[in-house]
């Protein structure tokens, strides 16, 4: 039974003793889930980490690899000096006293990242995954006016409803952030009422501003950016931000330039909802099933969109 004493999403993580949190849409995403590992870890839970990767990471020495489409990165892996956010974040972890080996997926078909994932879930003995999107657009369904960037989230989701594990969750974390994208967060709140009804969504739950795992947060995002300062993480920047409780246009890098930010308290909430609640209620994820690569993914989401008259988008009443 739900309870505001105990917030749902650990109620529904209270009987896993080991937890696999995973960047859904790739880049910087698992950065998003580590406020939520932090206080797993606190609480004597076992917490993985890994990451859907935009790094190159066929050019990684061949005893990286823990399996096909499966990368151990540590922070003494070698290569890829411009860009790796999974190293970064090994090595953040390390200097923490925290596990510090990051998972990494390549950017591959729905098949193949269940493959990877079905393997790791067997190495690590996990039983429990939750997926964590940088934004809500993993909320999409389809209809909707635009889905923002939906071809990683999607081959994740779609990737992880296949494998049997008896907790599964997708959390979200940066409402708002996808506006850019074109995503319409009216319509991201009537699709969380829907899973409400059909009692998959677990609430929203805030990142105190004070509190250990927003400190840390807010210092591992500042170590991504120093790292990667030519491709600093726009999502994270934008919740760290709101996690010091900054509001409106904040600026913190170069990236920005030319775009109005709209940093405010809702981009530090955790919207959580029932994984295999959620791929059920896709209108398209059946298509991206026997895919192989991304580009397949990408171009069956555009040729659903070509069949469909999509929702009119809804614009705040407040």
């Amino acid at each position: 039974m739900s309870s505001l004493v105990t917030p749902p999403l650990f109620a529904a993580l209270s009987k896993a003793r080991r937890v696999l949190i995973a960047g859904a849409g790739g880049g910087f995403d698992v950065y998003a889930g580590l406020p939520l590992a932090i206080a797993l870890w606190d609480a004597d839970v076992e917490v993985y980490l890994a990451n859907l990767s935009f790094s190159q990471l066929e050019l990684l020495d061949l005893d990286v690899w823990l399996a096909e489409n499966v990368a151990a990165v540590t922070p003494e892996t070698t290569g890829l000096a411009d860009y790796f956010p999974e190293r970064t974040l090994a090595a953040w972890l390390a200097g923490h006293d925290l596990p510090s080996t990051v998972y990494a997926f390549p950017k591959v078909g729905v098949q193949r990242l269940r493959a990877a994932y079905r393997h790791l879930v067997d190495h690590l003995g996990i039983d429990a995954i939750v997926l964590v999107d940088g934004g809500t657009d993993i909320l999409m369904r389809g209809d909707e006016a635009g889905l923002g960037t939906p071809v990683e989230d999607m081959t994740s989701l779609a990737a992880v409803a296949g494998i049997d594990l008896p907790i599964k969750l997708v959390t979200c974390l940066g409402f708002g952030i996808d506006a850019y994208h074109g995503v319409n967060h009216a319509q991201v709140l009537e699709n969380l009422a829907a899973l409400d009804r059909d009692g998959a969504y677990l609430g929203a739950l805030s990142i105190p501003g004070a509190s250990r795992e927003a400190a840390l947060y807010r210092d591992a995002v500042a170590d991504a950016q120093a790292a990667t300062p030519l491709r600093p993480s726009i999502v994270n920047g934008q919740i760290a931000a709101a996690t010091r409780g900054d509001f409106g246009d904040v600026r913190f890098t170069r990236r920005t330039h030319g775009s109005a930010l709209f940093v405010n308290p809702l981009m530090a909430i955790y919207f959580t909802v029932d994984l295999d609640a959620l791929a059920a209620r896709s209108l398209y994820l059946d298509r991206l099933e026997n895919t192989y690569g991304m580009r397949q993914v990408a171009t069956r989401i555009e040729q659903f969109r070509e069949t469909i008259s999509t929702r009119l988008p809804r614009a705040f009443p407040h």
